[in-house]
């Protein structure tokens, strides 16, 4: 299973925050197919089709999820490198449904005769809990119309994970990933294009002893401010692995996947005195997968975060106030 989650960053991504506490609450939801080349590899990963069977088979799988991310950050007043530093933790928990249904014609050895047969099943599994923790760093700078963007984040594998089940909240293993972000937003034309790009490499898991190999990713949205608080417009993605996956527990070879997307988002900004709210709902279509499910999914997002304080007043009006 690898680290990265597709559309974890949208508009407005590299834009420096207001200092202090800030909380980002996401409800996800995901509904994915894949064909027999990843039924198959999932299958022998949970231990469900040994190698040593030379089968032919016909399977699909179909997989839903619906999780709940909240990530907590806290933004520092003083300048950093010049640029404004943010440190957070993601935690998820939620629900994890995948189904595989299969038709096997095999063949196995026993003893000196080879024995022939065929068969279909179906594997259904649920999981309800709670995922990995994901740390989190950011560095932004801002210049007029332009805003820069650095961060690392990572995985420490305590989620709900088993080795020998389909479905999981938990991916099992380590990660770390780091990468650069960009937005452009003119707050006079209400224009706004954001992207980030970042590398993943996976840590070896402990319990299969499988390792995915590195992978790029690219995230981006554009949108337009209608007014000062409505925003419409594109988003999308990109997955590519650039290595294979290896170790002592790969079974199924390089396996190195992709998968595309774009798709739509609306966002509203929502004042409430002292803090200030941010409302996106967006949704992708997926397409030109390849060894990794494609679907479609869902990510309705409120940031709640510290105002931004009142410009200061004019000279000329500070002046008057001084007369009274």
């Amino acid at each position: 299973m690898s680290f990265w989650l597709p559309g974890i960053f949208g508009s407005l991504a590299a834009v420096p925050q207001q200092p202090g506490v800030s909380v980002t609450s996401i409800y996800y939801h995901t509904s994915v197919t894949a064909d027999a080349a990843v039924a198959r590899a999932k299958e022998i990963g949970a231990g469900l089709l040994p190698v040593s069977i030379s089968a032919s088979v016909q399977a699909g799988l179909g997989s839903t999820a619906d999780l709940a991310i909240v990530v907590p950050t806290y933004t520092f007043a003083s300048p950093v490198l010049g640029g404004q530093a943010t440190i957070g933790l993601m935690t998820v928990a939620g629900r994890n449904s995948t189904s595989i249904d299969a038709f096997l014609n095999a063949t196995a050895l026993i003893g000196p005769f080879a024995v022939s047969g065929s068969r279909f099943f179906n594997v259904s599994e649920t999981v309800t809990g709670v995922g990995d923790l994901y740390p989190q760093f950011f560095m932004r700078w801002n210049a007029g119309v332009n805003n820069y963007m650095a961060y690392v984040t990572g995985d420490i594998p305590v989620g709900a994970y088993d080795p020998t089940r389909i479905a999981n909240i938990g991916i099992g293993h380590g990660a770390v990933d780091g990468g650069f972000g960009y937005t452009y937003f003119n707050p006079a034309t209400g224009h706004e294009f954001s992207a980030v790009a970042g590398l993943t490499y996976n840590f070896k898991n402990p319990d299969t002893q499988y390792q995915n190999g590195v992978d790029f990713h690219l995230d981006w949205g554009a949108s337009q401010f209608v007014t000062k608080q409505l925003q419409i417009g594109l988003v999308g993605y990109l997955y590519q692995q650039l290595s294979c996956d290896s170790g002592s527990g790969d079974r199924v070879g390089c396996f190195e996947s992709r998968v595309m997307s774009v798709g739509a988002q609306v966002g509203y900004i929502v004042p409430m005195g002292e803090v200030q709210g941010y409302l996106n709902l967006k949704a992708y279509k997926e397409f030109e997968s390849e060894n990794r499910p494609e679907g479609w999914n869902v990510w309705l997002t409120l940031m709640l975060s510290p105002a931004a304080a009142p410009p200061p007043p004019s000279a000329t009006a500070a002046k008057r106030m001084s007369y009274k």
